[in-house]
């Protein structure tokens, strides 16, 4: 087993990478397969009929009709690619985006289906995605950690909490960093109350106290990461807010993230993705973006995209938050060279029913829901496994938990067979015992 100890010192990589960061845009509630990126038009053929099949258990039990999608779909780019409507500018990326449409989970309820997805497991305690990627890949700054969380406008922690970005038992240089990008400081208590060389000094004398504590002892983990992150908070405060300050950007880039956008929510998270372009820029390995409300405030905070009812109000106003940005994100990676080694992800943590619950919402759905990743060698303008002719159930291919990480690992440069951590008797991994590389999903 490799030694991957600290946050500085990066494991020397299995292969060669495709990819050295990641930027995963988090859907959190649940976003529509049938309403995206999955057609299926026998669900407007068979309209307001009965399923024709058992249907399992749902959240809520309240089993409604068949309900076709608000959104038409088209073909996309020079791939075809089917994208709805609900998405417009996503659409104009098509040729970029590997859509995975038989991605399924072991949870249905939105805390445990949350932490499953970013851990592999669907209770606390076990580390998510970005800290794993941050415990085997290391950092390539030295003055940002290698894990953030971004947050803007009213973006809350989704149902799942802080958990969700956990370093759970991996050393605690790899839990995630939270930065609030649209406040005077994104990271609170990082403005310094002292002048530099008093920090200096003050720094060395903890060091130096902390290494005497070490040697009486033993080595600790925990005092490591102590010393790391007072020399690395110490540089973030200046690498921070140059990072989230935007005033230096052009003003045909704030447009083309919707910074200037009439919606205040895209206007919001606009900034997030500006910022996550920036901090991967930095060297910054995993950034993970946060949806807001809404301005209908059809869901909670915690999981916005979460529409049992009013869902084509509650998903177009979501979609309008996010498919500029994100969008914008994707052009301007790629217009920069860096989408080649950034790998973009957008998912929530499971799908939707295609019958109603009620009369126009959607219950959630577990067993064949789409996700798709962009950039780092990924193929584009590609469709990965099937759902059945409803979208309800993986027919073809089905993608665990398990192997989609597996194989974001793999980009990475990562054999993730190799990155564990002994940990209560047993070598523990993000892709556990039954994840997989998916060969057919890269270039």
């Amino acid at each position: 087993m490799k030694d991957l100890a600290h946050a500085s010192r990066p494991l020397l990589t299995d292969h060669r990478p495709s990819a050295t960061s990641v930027i995963f845009v988090h859907i959190s509630g649940g976003l529509s397969q049938v309403d995206s990126f999955d057609y299926k038009p026998l669900l407007t053929k068979m309209a307001g009929e009965p399923m024709p099949m058992p249907v399992k258990g749902t959240m809520f039990d309240a089993v409604g009709k068949i309900m076709p999608s608000p959104w038409a779909f088209r073909p996309r780019g020079e791939s075809g690619l089917p994208v709805s409507d609900l998405f417009p500018n996503i659409a104009t990326m098509a040729d970029e985006l590997c859509v995975i449409k038989s991605m399924t989970s072991k949870a249905s309820e939105h805390a445990q289906a949350n932490i499953f997805f970013h851990s592999g497991f669907p209770f606390q305690g076990h580390p998510s995605a970005g800290a794993w990627m941050s415990y085997g890949l290391g950092s390539q700054a030295s003055n940002l950690p290698s894990y953030v969380v971004l947050r803007s406008g009213d973006a809350k922690d989704p149902i799942g909490g802080r958990s969700m970005y956990s370093n759970g038992f991996l050393p605690t240089a790899h839990q995630a960093s939270f930065l609030t990008i649209d406040q005077e400081m994104a990271l609170p208590n990082l403005k310094p109350s002292d002048p530099s060389l008093i920090q200096q000094q003050k720094i060395s004398f903890m060091k130096e106290f902390d290494q005497e504590f070490n040697a009486s002892v033993g080595t600790s983990d925990v005092v490591d990461a102590a010393i790391e992150h007072y020399e690395t908070a110490f540089k973030m405060q200046s690498s921070v807010p140059d990072a989230c300050d935007l005033k230096g950007e052009t003003e045909l880039t704030r447009r083309l993230y919707g910074l200037e956008h009439e919606s205040q929510q895209t206007r919001d998270f606009g900034k997030q993705c500006l910022v996550a372009r920036r901090l991967v820029e930095r060297g910054v390995r995993f950034v993970q973006l946060s949806c807001l409300l809404g301005e209908t405030k059809n869901a909670s905070a915690a999981n916005p995209w979460d529409q049992h009812g009013k869902l084509r109000t509650g998903h177009a106003d979501m979609a309008r938050q996010v498919d500029q940005p994100v969008a914008a994100l994707l052009r301007d990676l790629k217009g920069r060279g860096m989408l080649d080694n950034t790998i973009v992800i957008f998912s929530g943590e499971f799908g939707r029913t295609p019958f109603a619950q009620g009369s126009d919402g959607r219950d959630h759905d577990p067993f064949g829901f789409s996700a798709w990743v962009a950039g780092g060698g990924f193929k584009g303008g590609f469709s990965y496994g099937e759902t059945d002719e409803f979208g309800y159930n993986t027919i073809d291919k089905p993608v665990d938990i398990y192997s989609f990480w597996a194989t974001i690992q793999q980009q990475l440069g990562l054999n993730h067979e190799d990155v564990t951590y002994h940990f209560a008797g047993r070598d523990y991994r993000l892709s556990d015992v039954e994840g997989h590389v998916i060969y057919d999903l890269v270039a």
